[in-house]
């Protein structure tokens, strides 16, 4: 990555900034945008927030809900064993700017995923952000060695952090509008979804959405990360996750700039004594028994929010936030259970209703004209076990005690017409 940018290898991420004169003289620079940006965002919020109870949900296909963040050049051949067990229909990949001479290594590890659906999520550096001509040399060549082999191609990532490349939303515009271009013109096969804002800061999104550039998105890709928050339903603002996906969907809906479609193509959460491999700091990390209860119930509120039509975690093999740690040994933390137990659970079901009653939660599906009801509660309490309940834990073990505890680990329960023989409790 051209200086002042450095990666960060343990963390995989730029590191941050260090120059204050660069990045002073760049903000200056792009003073006029950071303006529009806050002018747009002035009159799109306000709006939106008023339409937000009027947006209908969609009807959203669990079994390309569910996306995992791979790195195709750690521990490759695991990573495809794993990905088969887990039997996860969506991937999402990244590829650096500046590491164009991996493509071809890249297209090799795609052709193995065989029946995947792949999203390619496209990552800038400033030397691309400055000479665009090279950013569309590259990115004709990405289209090229890859046509055919990617679902969804994310252009840019984490626009509204410096660290990344950007200094304003007219830049990130500006690269977009350079792949929008080369679609039309040479590629109108492919799907482009962009944006790409990190975090709750949803004023740098509305610019992205409202703006004089003459390019469309295909969908809208977030990196709607709630890590400095804590658990999901938790409020930041006065919006716990759900809001924040119904806010973001009615900014979607409301934009010329892109069809009704929304993807979140990052998230996770950073894991305790895991420095300096975690991408916070210690203060934002948690414990692996929480980190699987998160995932797991940030999982069921965007599913049920009937408007996110992917969701991708970052990432598999990761120390610092991913389901296994191979860094020494192989270590499989409670998390990558608790995914599987979920993607499997959840294969082919379609969403009926999510009720919540103080802070008690009820997801209800039907799966294979059954229906699976998944409880969890910010209060624990208590619930009896019924003789037509088949219930088992977040992880997919029965659970057969008369008096089931709810609390924040959620636990699945099958309700059956007939009294089930619950053989899994002998």
């Amino acid at each position: 990555m051209k200086e002042p940018f450095k990666w960060d290898y343990y963390s995989d991420q730029p590191a941050l900034l260090t120059d204050k004169i660069y990045k002073k003289v760049m903000r200056k620079k792009e003073f006029f945008s950071l303006v529009r940006t806050f002018l747009t965002a002035l009159i799109v919020l306000p709006i939106s927030l008023v339409l937000m109870p009027f947006i209908k949900r969609k009807k959203i296909l669990s079994n390309t809900f569910f996306c995992m963040g791979i790195d195709y050049q750690r521990e490759s051949e695991l990573t495809l064993k794993i990905m088969n067990e887990l039997e996860v229909k969506r991937v999402l990949l990244r590829i650096k700017l500046w590491d164009m001479d991996s493509l071809d290594d890249l297209k090799a590890f795609i052709e193995k995923l065989e029946d995947k659906k792949v999203t390619l999520k496209i990552m800038q550096d400033r030397e691309n952000i400055e000479d665009l001509k090279l950013f569309e040399k590259n990115l004709k060549n990405i289209f090229t060695t890859l046509d055919g082999l990617i679902d969804i191609y994310e252009i840019g990532s984490t626009i509204n952090r410096t660290k990344w490349g950007f200094f304003s939303v007219n830049e990130y515009n500006a690269f977009y509008q350079i792949a929008y271009n080369l679609q039309q013109n040479t590629f109108p096969h492919v799907k482009l979804i962009g944006s790409g804002v990190i975090d709750f800061e949803y004023h740098f999104t509305a610019h992205t959405l409202f703006n004089f550039f003459k390019y469309k998105y295909d969908g809208i890709a977030a990196l709607l990360y709630v890590d400095r928050r804590g658990a999901p339903e938790h409020m930041q603002m006065g919006f716990a996750l759900s809001d924040k996906i119904a806010l973001l969907s009615t900014m979607v809906w409301l934009s010329k700039k892109s069809a009704h479609e929304l993807h979140i193509t990052e998230t996770n959460y950073p894991l305790s004594n895991t420095a300096p491999y975690a991408p916070t700091s210690e203060h934002e990390c948690i414990d692996e028994e929480s980190y699987a209860n998160f995932m797991v119930r940030y999982h069921f509120l965007a599913f049920a929010s009937q408007q996110v039509d992917s969701l991708s975690w970052h990432q598999l093999i990761a120390r610092g936030y991913g389901l296994i740690d191979t860094i020494g040994t192989i270590t499989y933390r409670p998390a990558f259970q608790t995914y599987k137990y979920m993607v499997q659970s959840l294969n082919n079901a379609q969403f009926l209703r999510l009720d919540i009653k103080r802070d008690y939660y009820i997801l209800q599906c039907l799966v294979e004209e059954q229906l699976l009801q998944i409880h969890w509660s910010l209060k624990d309490t208590t619930l009896k076990n019924e003789v037509f309940f088949d219930v088992y834990s977040r992880d997919g073990k029965p659970l057969c005690d008369a008096i089931l505890k709810i609390g924040d680990s959620p636990i699945y329960i099958y309700i059956t017409e007939a009294v089930p023989q619950k053989i899994n409790c002998l």
